[in-house]
């Protein structure tokens, strides 16, 4: 029932929103009578809140993954430093981590006017088509690079790079600069550009400025963002060793 109760969650990736029982019943396969009984279980548990004739994520797993310690750990210790960039950059800052082969976001700082991403807090987007990505991919080791390349690489928008041979061009740059650059290729008219975050000798972080292609200054940007991740790699060296 855990399996069937997880397929049920799992619906709402990536985007959340609000399904049917009939939506609901079609993504996992389940029979609508066993939909509904588990529905109304995870209702009373408060991981799925019910509307009318359809059901949402609950407050209760923003409040428990808000909780998982390597990543409130690592965001609590990495806010003085996005917020030390977007002061520095006024422009929209991530940072991210890596699962699999995507990266998820776990902060996301920006003002008033924010430009449109697809990027959000708790998503995932892939490793090869995002500022932050490509700095945590450029530095998790050969193997994981490997494994990707030898994969269909996923596209977000035309411009996003698509031959492995490209690909593995720009990760050797970003491996000897220790910048990545990101041009239109999560979102069209946005570049950025991201740092990897260190805790031993691989990155276990990333972080980044988003900003409109027509105000992209990788020279006023790139010292910012490099200074702002090795103060937060610092950081967790310094909280390591204490």
């Amino acid at each position: 029932m855990l399996d069937k109760a997880s397929a049920i969650l799992d619906c709402y990736r990536p985007d959340g929103g609000s399904f049917r029982l009939t939506e609901i019943s079609a993504k996992t396969g389940l029979p609508k009578a066993t939909a509904f009984r588990l529905c109304a279980d995870l209702v009373r548990l408060g991981l799925l809140e019910r509307e009318a004739d359809t059901y949402r994520l609950g407050g209760k797993l923003f409040e428990l993954g808000s909780l998982v310690p390597r990543r409130h750990d690592l965001r609590e210790t990495a806010l003085p430093f996005l917020q030390d960039l977007f002061e520095a950059t006024h422009e929209t800052v991530h940072l991210g981590i890596r699962e699999g082969h995507d990266v998820v976001y776990l902060e996301r700082i920006h003002g008033h006017h924010a430009v449109t991403l697809p990027s959000r807090i708790g998503g995932r987007l892939p490793l090869t088509c995002t500022g932050v990505g490509k700095a945590l991919l450029a530095f998790s080791g050969t193997d994981l690079t490997e494994e990707i390349l030898a994969e269909p690489l996923r596209r977000l928008t035309p411009h996003s790079i698509t031959d492995p041979a490209r690909l593995r061009t720009a990760i050797e740059q970003i491996q000897v600069s220790g910048l990545a650059y990101e041009e239109q290729e999560a979102a069209p008219g946005i570049s950025c550009i991201a740092s990897p975050v260190f805790d031993g000798p691989t990155a276990v972080a990333a972080l980044s400025v988003a900003v409109p292609r027509a105000r992209f200054s990788p020279a006023q940007l790139a010292p910012a963002v490099r200074t702002a991740a090795l103060g937060l790699s610092r950081a967790l060296r310094s909280g390591v060793d204490r």
